[in-house]
């Protein structure tokens, strides 16, 4: 039956599931999803598909590395519902999330760049002679003037996960240690350029789990090669999209 089917031009589920690599479950669940044109049956009741459904799901697998699988899902069940425009306007979104995601790696190479030998606390600046911090720390008020911003502001970036200050056993003061003023001046750095705290709080922590800033040379290395990879699926997915929309007419 298979020979016959494929000689008419028709294809078994498990004809177009291996063609892909894939189970003709999953091929099954792609129809479902609307990732496939329904498929048509046989007078006992078989799906039946075409090079049609090959086409699209040829486009969907070459989507899915490029924008997700959700996404992915989305732009083809739009597709095969006839809403194109719909398809396009979720493609620019990736590739606005892409160019966002572009800005952000720039903004923390700059704001590495930017980060000079952290200063060691002011002298004079307190009061009371145990309540003195340990080499290389500071307190609130003198990082803050450093900074040009207010205490308040490092205790927002305390509570949002920031910057993460010991306090004095004796006097209860927050005491910022080296790795707490190299966080606090990141942090400044970047929301300068307009980043939010929320936006924020994950470098910060990219930078701890990587121990300070020079080991992130690779990281950031990484980085650009993810979105390189990323924006080269986008075209091999565009090619495939583009592709199965000619198919279709």
């Amino acid at each position: 039956m298979g020979r016959n089917l494929q000689s008419s031009g028709q294809l078994r589920p498990i004809d177009l599931a291996r063609g892909h690599g894939l189970s003709t479950q999953a091929i099954r669940n792609y129809e479902a999803a609307g990732i496939l044109p329904a498929a048509d049956r046989t007078p006992h009741g078989y799906r039946t598909y075409t090079r049609l459904h090959g086409r699209a799901l040829s486009a969907f697998l070459a989507l899915v590395p490029g924008h997700g699988h959700q996404t992915a899902t989305s732009i083809m069940r739009a597709v095969n519902q006839g809403a194109v425009d719909e398809a396009f306007r979720l493609i620019d979104c990736s590739h606005a999330q892409l160019l966002d995601d572009r800005h952000t790696l720039r903004a923390v190479e700059s704001a590495l760049r930017d980060l000079a030998p952290t200063a060691a606390s002011e002298p004079g600046t307190v009061s009371r002679p145990a309540a003195v911090p340990g080499p290389g720390g500071t307190f609130i008020g003198p990082l803050a003037r450093q900074l040009g911003i207010r205490p308040a502001t490092l205790r927002k970036w305390e509570r949002a996960g920031l910057v993460r200050p010991r306090r004095d056993p004796l006097t209860g003061y927050r005491v910022y240690d080296e790795a707490d003023i190299r966080d606090a001046r990141l942090a400044h750095q970047l929301r300068r350029g307009g980043y939010l705290l929320g936006q924020i709080a994950p470098l910060i922590a990219q930078v701890r789990a990587a121990g300070g800033v020079e080991p992130l040379e690779t990281a950031l290395s990484d980085w650009h090669g993810r979105l390189s990879a990323r924006a080269r699926a986008m075209l091999a997915g565009a090619a495939e999209l583009e592709a199965y929309l000619r198919e279709r007419g």
